[in-house]
């Protein structure tokens, strides 16, 4: 690292939302973007177009990054051959700052006693998603006790892209369509990420259930949802 970056780094610190981040990326590349912030370590920065707009997952350290940087990525993402020094001199300067747990290996079980998970991943991307999700699927660990106090029927993880299905619904009780309901709100959430209102992140914006009631058994999957619960 060159003492004329450290100083730059040193005087100007920025702190963006991000949402500014977002607009800087889309001003920059004149292409709608979908940003995540992640702590990832590993995977600084990743970025894939679909239908045309940009995905990209970006470390949330580079909320204080100054527009050198910035344009940088912006470069980078238009042409994955450029070089970006300065992008590796904030990352190394900035390292110790990062506070990421050591990462765990992540075991995924996707045959259950009673259901598929990957079966029905594929089916649900197929159908829905024209096979765009690149998302891990598995079911939940641990005590299903703890799964059903916390009411929690599946989860995802924008930091390991990893879909997690409450093993409780492993049962010859539990509907495939419903199960299948659950897999393809997970996988909305990967496809969509966390929508802003104001200052808040939203998981379930106003988009997201436009596109939720768009799974073709959405109907009988709450129905049965709401008995079963009764």
């Amino acid at each position: 690292m060159t003492d004329k970056f450290a100083a730059y780094q040193m005087n100007l610190i920025f702190h963006r939302t991000e949402s500014e981040l977002r607009e800087l990326l889309e001003k920059g590349l004149r292409r709608h973007v979908r940003l995540v912030l992640t702590k990832n370590s590993s995977s600084m920065l990743s970025a894939q177009v679909r239908e045309g707009v940009t995905h990209v997952r970006l470390h949330e350290m580079f909320l204080t990054a100054g527009m050198d940087v910035i344009d940088e990525i912006i470069g980078f993402i238009g042409n994955k051959r450029r070089c970006i020094p300065l992008f590796r001199s904030f990352v190394r300067y900035n390292s110790v700052n990062i506070r990421e747990k050591p990462s765990r290996k992540i075991t995924v079980r996707t045959s259950g006693r009673h259901h598929d998970l990957r079966e029905l991943f594929n089916d649900v991307n197929r159908e829905y998603f024209e096979d765009k999700i690149e998302a891990l699927i598995t079911w939940g660990t641990g005590r299903i006790g703890l799964w059903v106090r916390k009411r929690t029927l599946g989860s995802y993880s924008p930091e390991s892209n990893l879909i997690r299905i409450n093993p409780v619904l492993d049962s010859s009780k539990v509907p495939r369509y419903y199960l299948k309901y659950v897999v393809f709100h997970e996988m909305l959430h990967a496809h969509l990420g966390a929508q802003k209102k104001g200052a808040r992140r939203c998981i379930h914006s106003s988009e997201f259930r436009r596109q939720e009631r768009m799974f073709r058994d959405y109907d009988r999957a709450i129905v049965w949802e709401r008995k079963s619960a009764g």
